[in-house]
């Protein structure tokens, strides 16, 4: 088991994650990170979020991979 943070940034802002989550590997954290992509954008908000990254970090602060909000949310129609 892993503690991993999902911080979100933009060119412009950053959101840090100082709870993270417990995750048993790094499939566990892929759909974590997917979860966590989808809260944020069906939030009521007048944010655009396709320019969104979630970067997923382990308790050291290494990357272990990075989740683009479009990838989530595919184009817009």
């Amino acid at each position: 088991m892993t503690q991993v943070y999902f911080h979100c940034s933009n060119k412009t802002k950053v959101l840090v994650d100082r709870c993270g989550a417990v995750v048993d590997d790094l499939a566990e954290a892929r759909d974590h990170a997917a979860c966590v992509v989808r809260s944020l954008t069906t939030a009521r908000s007048l944010e655009d979020w396709r320019g969104w990254i979630l970067h997923v970090n382990d308790d050291l602060g290494d990357e272990l991979f990075v989740v683009p909000f479009a990838f989530v949310l595919g184009k817009p129609h």
